[in-house]
């Protein structure tokens, strides 16, 4: 503590400049906060040769960038508040990057903000205390205590401009000097600076707050105001199950060796075995799914901005939709349709071990149902399912079916057969989960025509690569995190509607979330302008 106090006594009597102080943060931004970058870097040029300069570049052209940065906005008042903030932000970007593998861009800060305290515990972990301490709150203090002179405002506007244009010849000279590398880094490699710290969280703090917040008023489109459901004998309850982090591969529907599936495959279901996820990640995919856009025309703004196929079902006045969440929310889909959150023993029955059940959301639907006996039902129920990294979490003990389990939320500590356990045993809760929703709704067979369309949001990392969890920008992201699991379920009454024959057949077609707003709508029998038959799974 002697030697520490000194070392603040030092600092705090130490003068320099603002500049000075920006190079000296960037400079340990560059040397503690870019391992992750840096490790993507010499995975494309290892050092040999001329890569070795290459890399000296890269490492000086990051520093020099910095610098630019924040001396663009540097002044008496904003100077230090913004390294402090940048150095705390960069200190949990750093960790999530060098755990998970991740990649924080405008889409993982949309779905962080959207994720709730429940979730984000799971997140936590001494590991990241020491990340935050030792690289956020210690640097963070040291730049509080230094005493920054500040020169007269003429004075100080030309520093700033001669730290400007000196940083920009700079790197105009770095980049020139060795322009074949920095082509091939940037056209061949783009995906190597999402990975610099803080460079690429700023931007994409930048684009989240222009795509959200300065996109002018919101105003809801309607869509499907002209739809009628026809060729009706029979009232239909449908419910869709909106799965989480549930990969494909993992299902022994699709051929794991693992019997993950004990239950659905006694269940006469029709399994997509290539169906494709939208984004990969809840905040893009939800939406998304349920919207009118397709994964290429999809934006957060069209997500927003337009009625989407629970709104259509509504404009019919004959389908009650009721939408239950044990997962963060419905990002927006459900904003127009009853709501209820499951997510806390308030309304879900079946909380145990500290984690409130995706089979609570079954109970009391009965009593939905008859209440609303007379008309077309659709029954919304997002899961918790395979959420990470605590997959040990996810399901109770018995189902502990597969063995040893990675029981921490440091993935990185555990081996991937473990990891992949904990994951596997979530998946066989999930079966039991879909089972019994199942079962549920056979005991309405002889009076509604019934269906189950279950469908995973997104996939799921288990340490491929070094990679976990999800989030990944879509054009990079491992099959793991778009191939998901999905199938249909029908009653007795339903299947007189549908050609099982068909769909049999073409049940391993490239399918994907695009799908389901025409689905959906087929399902009910929705005539509607929006409604593209071609699109509709079913048919």
């Amino acid at each position: 503590m002697i030697i520490l106090n000194k070392i603040l006594k030092s600092i705090s009597q130490y003068q320099i400049s603002q500049y000075r102080l920006i190079l000296y943060t960037a400079i340990f931004f560059v040397i503690f906060d870019n391992i992750s970058f840096f490790q993507n870097v010499l995975e494309v040029y290892p050092l040999e040769g001329m890569n070795v300069v290459f890399n000296i570049s890269i490492f000086l052209t990051l520093i020099i960038f910095i610098v630019l940065l924040f001396s663009l906005f540097s002044s008496k008042y904003t100077t230090k508040p913004l390294l402090i903030i940048a150095v705390i932000v960069s200190s949990f970007t750093n960790y999530f990057m060098n755990t998970y593998h991740v990649i924080i861009d405008h889409a993982m800060i949309r779905n962080s903000l959207q994720t709730n305290l429940h979730e984000s515990l799971d997140l936590f972990s001494i590991t990241l205390v020491l990340y935050v301490v030792f690289l956020g709150l210690i640097p963070s203090y040291l730049i509080y205590k230094v005493k920054v002179k500040y020169n007269p405002i003429k004075k100080e506007i030309k520093e700033k401009l001669k730290t400007i244009v000196v940083s920009i010849v700079l790197i105009v000279i770095l980049i020139l000097s060795l322009s074949k590398y920095y082509t091939s880094f940037f056209r061949e490699h783009k995906q190597l600076r999402y990975y610099a710290n803080p460079t690429y969280w700023i931007y994409g703090i930048r684009t989240y707050i222009k795509r959200t917040y300065f996109n002018g008023p919101i105003i809801v489109k309607a869509i499907g105001t002209d739809a009628e459901i026809t060729n009706s004998k029979h009232n239909k309850i449908v419910i869709m199950v909106v799965g989480e982090a549930a990969r494909a591969d993992h299902f022994s529907l699709n051929g794991y060796e693992k019997e993950t599936n004990p239950l659905l495959i006694n269940d006469d279901i029709i399994n997509f075995s290539n169906m494709s996820s939208c984004g990969t990640a809840t905040a893009q995919s939800v939406p998304c799914m349920f919207s009118i856009f397709n994964r290429g025309d999809y934006s957060y703004k069209k997500g927003i901005t337009n009625e989407n196929v629970l709104d259509v079902l509504k404009h019919t006045k004959q389908v009650n939709i009721l939408w239950r969440d044990n997962n963060s929310d419905s990002k927006g889909v459900a904003l127009r349709v009853p709501y209820e959150d499951y997510k806390s023993s308030k309304n879900n029955t079946i909380c145990t071990e500290g984690e409130c059940r995706d089979i609570g959301m079954l109970v009391g639907l009965d009593k939905y149902i008859e209440k609303n006996k007379d008309k077309d039902i659709l029954i919304v129920l997002h899961q918790m399912g395979t959420h990470g990294p605590a997959y040990y979490k996810r399901y109770t003990k018995e189902f502990e079916k597969f063995k040893p389990v990675c029981e921490t939320n440091q993935l990185e500590e555990c081996t991937k057969e473990t990891i992949a356990n904990g994951y596997d045993n979530a998946i066989l809760y999930t079966d039991y989960f879909l089972d019994k929703t199942i079962k549920f709704l056979k005991q309405y067979d002889n009076r509604y025509e019934t269906a189950l369309i279950y469908m995973s949001d997104h996939g799921e990392s288990l340490g491929e690569n070094g990679i976990y969890l999800h989030g990944l920008p879509y054009f990079m992201a491992p099959e793991a995190q778009t191939h998901i699991g999905s199938f249909v379920w029908f009653g007795d009454k339903m299947k007189k509607n549908i050609d099982i024959e068909k769909l049999t057949k073409n049940k391993d077609n490239d399918f994907s979330q695009d799908n389901l707003f025409h689905t959906l709508l087929g399902i009910f029998n929705v005539e509607t302008k929006v409604y593209v038959k071609k699109m509709d799974m079913l048919k």
